[in-house]
């Protein structure tokens, strides 16, 4: 006869999922040789968010002595164009990290940026080069985001001129505004 042993709940469920994945991930990367990424597990108090960029010392210390990691403040610049509703072109800044700026919803327009980023994604990577991408035009819609995030320089140009371009303008809405189009 099998064992039976106690149902977990639902809630805890994904609390032990994320615990196993990443205790797994950072296994994983200690034996690739990068042994920082085992020390800035997320806290409780910090997140996972809180790590997901290069760390820099905070200027002082934790109550245990060591250096707390701090993200890089995010700031962003979009310069639009065409979108189809006047009040969305134009150029507005967003700060992430804690979220502010010119953006009318930066909190919604950080979190599209964050989820656009995970899994190791650049969302300001261009479409490559020879990609196989459907002839449906998105409209005339442009803009241009220039910044940093997560600690890297970003000078990005977006269109809506192929699928590839519109699928890539999409996943940053409502970073980027919604078209018209």
């Amino acid at each position: 006869m099998p064992r039976r042993t106690a149902p977990v709940p639902f809630r805890v469920r994904p609390l032990l999922t994320l615990t196993m994945v990443t205790s797994t991930a950072a296994g994983l990367l200690s034996l690739l040789g990068a042994p920082e990424a085992v020390a800035a597990e997320p806290s409780a108090t910090t997140g996972p968010s809180a790590t997901a960029g290069p760390s820099a010392t905070a200027g002082g210390t934790t109550a245990g002595g060591s250096a707390a990691a701090v993200r890089p403040r995010d700031k962003l610049t979009f310069t639009v164009a065409h979108s189809g509703r006047a009040a969305h072109d134009g150029s507005y800044t967003l700060r992430c990290h804690p979220p502010g700026g010119r953006h009318a919803a930066p909190s919604r327009a950080c979190a599209a940026l964050d989820r656009a980023t995970s899994q190791g994604r650049d969302p300001f990577k261009p479409v490559a080069a020879g990609a196989t991408c459907t002839m449906i035009y998105g409209g005339p819609a442009t803009a241009r985001v220039t910044g940093t995030w997560q600690g890297r320089k970003v000078d990005a140009r977006f269109s809506r001129t192929n699928g590839c371009e519109v699928a890539r303008w999409n996943s940053l809405v409502p970073a980027l505004p919604r078209t018209s189009s």
